[in-house]
């Protein structure tokens, strides 16, 4: 009788399993040796450097040895990957990828000791990113909203928490606020940020009321948590078996939640100025020449901000009407529904912000573009 195949996950675990024994068995001095390139390397990845250089051990022990250290050959040690001349300023050779191939060909070539060298380098590299280049967080749980499948709304209490002189996972140092020879003073952030992964990231509570001091810092605040889960990606990339660490899967975790959820407060804030600017423009008759908006919204498949741009009033001397807008979201809603372009959330999404601006200028809005229709129809044809 056959047996199943094994499955990825499991083809995963076991690889990742295999490099982390290679390692373990590896001499002390060899160890501190890779991990010294592997921060390099990991470094070079993620700045996206046009040269990388990097050393083999001077030796290694292979797995199922008798724990004799073997010389790695001095003709492989020494590797250069990509270049800094004229010509390769102006090529399109990914690093990253360069890099990976390189490593790839050292891990199979044959002679033995270089290619355990290489396996070497690629599992503390990408260790390293993972665990050393990314901060830990809290222990979070999220739900995912309804009809989505990603869990993004954080549950429970904060617990946990201890002293504000203390718990530096949930507070912020302020400089000179501390008594003579206590050290620094650790201000706890609101709860409404502790509920998340890493509080220092969190700009919106659930009614998307700022908790930093500006849009600026919102946006700042996204966009380090766009570089944690971008770190991530590399890694996954450079190894993909490094999705089976639990460092890997708690970090993706407990960011992928807090970034989708802070990316979509970010956009629907900026949705609510966007609301307010027309109406203040509205105010001073500064819109009678036409009107097309942007509205932002996040699309949790590319981890990024986006606009859905549309047109609500055509150029012209035309009188600004509420109507317009009610009319120009209704619409782009309908054409939304039907993007499939976005994931079904990243849909609901911005919906609901179209939603949103629709409601604010829903004042009488159908009464007052349909006496807007009669008089300016035979004007602008089909353009109303």
């Amino acid at each position: 009788m056959s047996q199943n195949p094994a499955s990825p996950t499991s083809l995963l675990r076991q690889e990742y399993d295999q490099a982390a024994e290679l390692l373990r068995v590896q001499p002390p001095l060899t160890q501190r040796f890779v991990e010294a390139q592997a921060r390099h390397l990991a470094d070079a990845i993620v700045q996206r450097t046009p040269q990388v250089r990097f050393t083999l051990p001077d030796q290694v022990i292979g797995p199922g040895s008798d724990a004799r250290p073997v010389a790695v050959s001095a003709g492989y040690r020494d590797q250069v990957v990509g270049g800094t001349g004229f010509l390769d300023r102006f090529s399109r050779t990914d690093v990253r990828k360069a890099l990976a191939h390189r490593l790839q060909e050292l891990e199979l070539t044959s002679n033995r000791e270089v290619a355990i060298g290489a396996k070497l380098l690629r599992h503390t590299t990408v260790i390293y990113m993972v665990h050393g280049m990314l901060p830990a967080g809290r222990s979070v749980k999220y739900v995912a909203a309804e009809g989505e499948e990603i869990p993004t709304q954080p549950v429970g209490e904060v617990t946990g928490v201890g002293s504000a002189i203390t718990a530096t996972t949930d507070a912020i140092a302020e400089e000179g606020a501390a008594d003579e020879g206590r050290g620094e003073l650790l201000v706890p952030y609101a709860e409404a940020a502790r509920k998340f992964y890493l509080p220092q990231w969190v700009a919106f509570d659930k009614e998307d009321h700022l908790l930093v001091n500006s849009a600026e810092d919102a946006e700042a605040a996204v966009a380090s948590m766009q570089r944690f889960m971008e770190v991530l990606h590399l890694a996954r990339g450079f190894a993909p078996y490094i999705v089976a660490d639990e460092q890997y899967q708690q970090k993706r975790y407990g960011m992928l939640g807090q970034l989708i959820n802070q990316g979509r407060a970010l956009a629907r804030f900026e949705t609510r100025e966007i609301i307010e600017t027309i109406k203040v423009r509205a105010a001073q008759h500064d819109l009678n020449r036409g009107l097309s908006l942007s509205v932002p919204y996040f699309d949790d498949q590319e981890l990024t901000s986006a606009l859905e741009s549309f047109e609500v009033i055509p150029q012209g001397r035309i009188m600004f009407v509420p109507a317009f807008v009610v009319r120009a979201a209704r619409a782009q809603q309908a054409k939304v529904a039907d993007d499939t372009r976005l994931s079904p959330s990243t849909r609901q999404h911005l919906i609901d912000e179209l939603k949103m601006m629709e409601a604010a200028f829903d004042d009488g809005a159908a009464q007052q573009y349909q006496s807007w229709k009669q008089d300016v129809k035979p004007v602008l044809g089909d353009k109303a």
